[in-house]
């Protein structure tokens, strides 16, 4: 992979990561418009800089990490990190039971598949955000238990390339109560054991592993765009999330881009 490339896949994983807009899908949509190598180290590539967005999602979030930790281990306050795990078992499990299926089977990888469920979860975006509160929470701590695990199980969808994680659950989230910077908290804050599964998972694998000393030099480039542009983001987005309708301008971006994709693919 050329030195180019591998920034520019950094800065897309950076920028979308913490962006409803899906990560996964703007990827896979630059490899199918720009890129020659169809090969599978593409994924095995997406896979692995994960890590400088989950490095830039820590450090933003670290004072609410440490918190969480002094309520466990030194206060013995469960409660809300419990919630947390609850949320990441659904999406988690699915993508250990289905891992093959979704690396193997060509639907996850359709360009057509990916425009689809952008568009698709984009309208829903647009709609989720005019709907009114249901008995609205002052944040995610206040979340329930069957919230959580419903906000779980929607994270399930985003294992479609396109839909978004960070997406199903702000949706989730709004639905269940919260604003959509809170959603965004939780929706962050359940990401950060998840993309640790993830790193942990690739670096457990020989095969990962020699891949990840034979390209070091394009990964830790691409990681370093990632953490960068990753920082720069997740500080943006929470920003802007504090704003009405700030789902529901997501949600237009993302069928406009659907559109246009699915335009070309088609011609």
């Amino acid at each position: 992979m050329e030195i180019w490339q591998s920034i520019i896949l950094g800065l897309i994983q950076g920028i979308t990561e913490f962006v409803p807009v899906s990560s996964s899908g703007h990827l896979e949509i630059f490899q199918y418009f720009f890129m020659s190598d169809q090969s599978e180290n593409f994924h095995m590539f997406v896979e692995f800089i994960n890590l400088g967005t989950l490095v830039a999602l820590i450090i933003y979030f670290r004072k609410r990490i440490k918190q969480i930790l002094i309520d466990v281990f030194v206060k013995h306050k469960y409660t809300f990190a419990l919630k947390i795990i609850i949320t990441c078992i659904p999406a988690g499990l699915a993508g250990f039971l289905l891992a093959h299926l979704i690396e193997e089977a060509d639907f996850f990888s359709s360009i057509i598949t990916i425009a689809s469920a952008m568009g698709i979860v984009g309208i829903i975006m647009m709609i989720v955000d005019k709907l009114p509160h249901a008995s609205k929470l002052k944040d995610e701590t206040q979340l329930s238990f069957p919230r959580a695990i419903a906000i779980g199980v929607a994270q399930v969808f985003a294992l479609v390339p396109g839909t978004s994680r960070s997406g199903t659950t702000m949706i989730a989230g709004r639905l269940c109560g919260l604003d959509n910077k809170h959603a965004a908290n939780y929706s962050f804050l359940v990401s950060i054991p998840i993309m640790c599964g993830v790193c942990l998972k690739m670096l457990l694998s020989s095969e990962n592993r020699e891949y990840l000393f034979a390209n070091f030099g394009s990964l830790a480039i691409a990681n370093l765009a990632a953490f960068v542009a990753g920082a720069l983001a997740v500080t943006l987005v929470m920003r802007y999330l504090a704003k009405p309708q700030s789902l529901h301008n997501f949600g237009i971006y993302r069928v406009i881009v659907a559109s246009i994709v699915l335009i070309l693919a088609l011609i």
